[in-house]
């Protein structure tokens, strides 16, 4: 009598083996549950869980093999984060389960409050290079897209979007000034926020030659205790200077009025990692979709998007997101 062994199709079952494995261990956990909105390096993640590089490395390895993390090159750097789940594959529906899973967790204070000192580190990086370069800001801006490059392409964009005389703007991290004449004759209020006093004043100066009464100067971080709101949010190469973009564009929502639109300028991904040294980046441009993705988390909806290619090899994305009309209660 013949009996007839089934046939096991090996590779699925170590696919899903490998998964399976990688959610097995609860450090691995709590690094999938900290890349939720961020993207770490593994110098980084050993700072953040207290344990070796070495060791970090080997469970970095471990979900990588499992398709629960990608890499990403930042120059001479490499960063983790979240891979995104496609359930249509196999142990996609596993993948996206666990990590719906995960997010409901909450992460050990001391994890938080070392999260926390790693986006300090990179904003102080960030402050103390505007401090240092202030006076020749655009001459640095202009080695990567100074603002002639993308002007009229935010413009035509603003300018679809028929804001009344009375509207309000905010604009943060406005540089050196040089965007607000046109946000000026736009709205009937402005309000430029900086978190560096030397930048600050570049703006102030442009204030004064143009006589922008309308126009007022605070010195601020937009991401902690302002408590403004306005019609439009303008950010113009700003959001690769913070230290924790997704989280910074969720700020940014909530200086939206119901009904307001968010206005980012941004290079698209890219791997010239001088621009760290020369223009104190953080990160190396984004992804299309990385930006949509996290908007939308934010509560805002993607709107209109414009590409604009430069000659040194860098290409520039405008977009336009928007906060519902109906939504009360995103503060």
């Amino acid at each position: 009598m013949n009996l007839r062994v089934p046939s096991i199709r090996h590779d699925d079952c170590d696919e899903l083996a490998a998964l399976c494995k990688a959610g097995g261990d609860p450090l691995r956990l709590n690094v999938l549950r900290a890349l939720a909105n961020d993207s770490f390096g593994v110098l980084e993640l050993a700072q953040i869980f207290g344990i070796g590089q070495s060791g970090m490395s080997h469970h970095l390895k471990v979900l990588a093999q499992a398709d629960l993390v990608a890499t990403r090159r930042e120059g001479n750097a490499v960063f983790y984060r979240r891979a995104l789940p496609h359930t249509e594959l196999l142990g996609g529906k596993l993948h996206a389960a666990l990590l719906e899973e995960v997010d409901n967790l909450a992460l050990p204070a001391d994890v938080e409050t070392r999260i926390a000192q790693v986006h300090g580190q990179r904003a102080a990086n960030s402050q103390d290079f505007f401090a240092r370069v202030a006076e020749k800001f655009r001459a640095q801006q202009d080695l990567i897209a100074g603002l002639p490059q993308y002007r009229e392409s935010v413009l035509a964009l603003l300018d679809k979007l028929n804001f009344n005389g009375a509207a309000t703007a905010i604009e943060v991290g406005p540089g050196d000034g040089a965007f607000l004449p046109e946000l000026a004759r736009r709205f009937g209020t402005v309000t430029a926020l900086d978190n560096s006093a030397a930048m600050l004043e570049l703006a102030r100066q442009v204030c004064e030659r143009e006589q922008l009464a309308n126009v007022s100067l605070q010195l601020a971080d937009a991401l902690n205790g302002v408590s403004l709101q306005a019609d439009c949010v303008v950010l113009n190469m700003v959001l690769h200077h913070f230290a924790a973009p997704a989280e910074a564009l969720k700020h940014m929502a909530s200086l939206l009025q119901p009904g307001g639109s968010l206005l980012v300028t941004e290079l698209c991904s890219h791997n010239q990692s001088w621009a760290r040294e020369a223009c104190g980046d953080l990160w190396l441009g984004f992804e299309q979709d990385d930006l949509a993705r996290w908007a939308t988390a934010a509560g805002l909806v993607p709107g209109e998007s414009l590409y604009v290619g430069l000659r040194n090899g860098f290409q520039i994305q405008v977009r336009h997101f928007q906060r519902p009309a109906g939504d009360t209660h995103h503060r």
